[in-house]
């Protein structure tokens, strides 16, 4: 009895993103990119967002888009995160890729602006 056994190499998987980080820190949001590897085909991206306590976890995943950025919203003000990027390729997702953490900014957080105004609220 010859039986055959199909066994996919993990080298099939696309390659984990990298360079991935965080912009336009606000108190409820903020933005997630990262690069991508030359050499595979991806067709998505999946972002795993934890809060630094444990208490919420979200996945996003989103494919047929080329896209290298998120921003992630509903976030909790003054409230470390942290986050890891897959990409999604025709034969499933990466590996994760470095955890990057941050902390979203206080409601009365001010920065410096580029107008005549001293200085603008970030909402």
């Amino acid at each position: 009895m010859d039986k055959h056994v199909d066994v996919s190499l993990v080298t099939d998987r696309p390659p984990a993103p990298v360079n991935v980080t965080v912009s336009h820190l606000k108190a409820n949001s903020a933005t997630v990119s990262w690069d991508i590897p030359e050499g595979d085909i991806i067709i998505g991206y999946a972002i795993s967002q934890l809060r630094k306590d444990g208490q919420m976890q979200r996945s996003i995943r989103e494919v047929n888009t080329t896209n290298r950025a998120c921003v992630l919203w509903d976030l909790e003000e003054d409230t470390e995160y942290v986050i890891q990027v897959q990409s999604v390729g025709l034969n499933g997702e990466s590996r994760a890729s470095k955890r990057v953490q941050f902390r979203t900014l206080k409601e009365t957080d001010w920065v410096p602006s580029n107008s005549s105004n001293k200085g603008e609220l970030i909402n």
